[in-house]
């Protein structure tokens, strides 16, 4: 099997493309399902975030693997694998456990060095898990990954400050009021993971008071304890509009929570010159696209915040997560390497077990006075022997394996001792290892 990464994020899409590409929650056990049952895909984990839609897959070919993942995007998204075309980014091996330990330390996220990846990276591994799609390679790539991330922020100060989608949102929010948002009121409608980091991020930041709304009042109830806001039943969520000056909106709504008509009729309420900001962190949007027109309204959403990032960290914060990046690819290309060799490792004791097992039977058969105790004598001693002189290449032998090149050495015992190991591999042709596509 053979790593493969396709996805498309802030970098390479704008948000109304990543909105068609997102996966909801409740729809990610069936893809997986669909991405396993494709002749070229083994494994399989999907990362669905506000930013980011990215499938992670242990292939058995480059190009077969990367059909059968476009073809299930294309299907789940409704849109044509030839528009997706020039949206997507393929990694493949080597590139593709870079890119997902840049994605797990932060690197590659929208507000650089943000630790919230982390748990969307450990609720997309948890979901494979349930699902039963992610294998050996897979397992063992997503507990790395969540390691690496673990490592970067607890031995570099690249989230020193802080920083998330919701507080570079606040900080773009700030321009719009004189005295900045300390002291602001404010309305989080949404009451899951966003909804709680954004109730965390705006009470640090001096804003309120504070109020939440969420469909599942119980929800919004637990959280407006927890950070001593105020909960607002969602049949009040109009009424609550006209009475902030910020929202933030972060549910999992497949439609606009805030229609242009909504918005409009809100505005007739308010009172004051003051913009009513919105920060829409929601994929797909919860503000309807024409809504951002209404005089009154600023809208700050995904688009927004991509192509208004302000505060990246030090140059030397980012080079020694880097670093730690390069270190652990390499850590994990070696145990890879290893685990490639050991089929091949297995595959010559077997053959050395049924030539001792052929010679055992030829020696029955021509000295049938021997005993069982005498025969039992000479087959542990056989095979002594044999485990002796195959025990010091085989150590040596995946030594070598872990070893950049070290694929030549398992090559080199098939040929030498004519062992057939199937190898995954050879379903499909296959550029070099860290090769990409895009």
């Amino acid at each position: 099997m053979n790593l493969l990464s396709v996805g498309a994020s802030y970098r390479t899409a704008g948000v109304g493309t990543l909105e068609q590409l997102a996966i909801a929650e409740s729809a990610i056990p069936a893809v997986l399902q669909r991405l396993v049952a494709q002749p070229y895909i083994g494994e399989a984990v999907v990362l669905s975030t506000c930013n980011r839609v990215e499938v992670y897959a242990a292939v058995t070919g480059f190009h077969g693997g990367l059909g059968d993942v476009c073809n299930v995007v294309a299907e789940q998204s409704g849109v044509a694998a030839g528009d997706l075309a020039g949206h997507l980014y393929v990694h493949y091996d080597e590139a593709a456990v870079q890119h997902l330990f840049r994605v797990s330390s932060g690197l590659d996220s929208m507000v650089v060095g943000e630790s919230q990846i982390l748990g969307q990276l450990r609720d997309a591994y948890h979901a494979a898990t349930e699902a039963d799609t992610a294998g050996r390679l897979l397992h063992e790539l997503m507990q790395q990954a969540l390691r690496v991330g673990k490592r970067a922020h607890a031995e570099t100060g690249i989230d020193r400050a802080g920083q998330s989608v919701v507080t570079a949102a606040l900080d773009l929010a700030a321009d719009h009021f004189p005295d900045g948002v300390a002291g602001r009121t404010a309305l989080i409608v949404g009451a899951g993971a966003m909804g709680a980091l954004s109730l965390a991020t705006l009470t640090r930041a001096g804003v309120g008071p504070l109020r939440i709304t969420n469909r599942s009042a119980a929800r919004a109830d637990r959280l407006a304890e927890a950070y001593g806001a105020t909960g607002v039943p969602y049949a009040e969520l109009d009424a609550a509009l006209a009475d902030v000056d910020i929202v933030v909106t972060a549910t999992a709504a497949p439609d606009p929570v805030l229609t242009r008509e909504r918005l409009a009729a809100v505005l007739e309420r308010r009172t004051g010159s003051q913009p009513l900001v919105v920060l829409d962190l929601a994929v797909p949007r919860d503000v309807a696209p024409d809504a951002a027109e209404l005089t009154g309204v600023v809208v700050i959403d995904i688009d927004g915040l991509a192509s208004s990032r302000r505060t990246p960290p030090a140059a030397a914060e980012t080079a020694a997560v880097e670093q730690i990046v390069a270190a652990e690819v390499e850590h994990f290309l070696g145990w890879l390497r290893g685990a490639d060799i050991a089929p091949t490792v297995a595959a010559l004791r077997t053959r050395a077990d049924e030539v001792v097992a052929a010679e055992l039977g030829k020696l029955t058969s021509r000295r049938p006075e021997f005993t069982a105790e005498q025969r039992a004598d000479v087959s542990r001693t056989l095979h002594r022997v044999v485990q002796q002189l195959l025990h010091s290449p085989t150590v040596r032998v995946r030594q070598l394996a872990a070893e950049p090149g070290g694929d030549q050495y398992a090559a080199l015992l098939r040929e030498l001792f004519d062992l057939d190991v199937p190898l995954a591999t050879q379903a499909d042709a296959v550029p070099e290892i860290g090769g990409t596509r895009a």
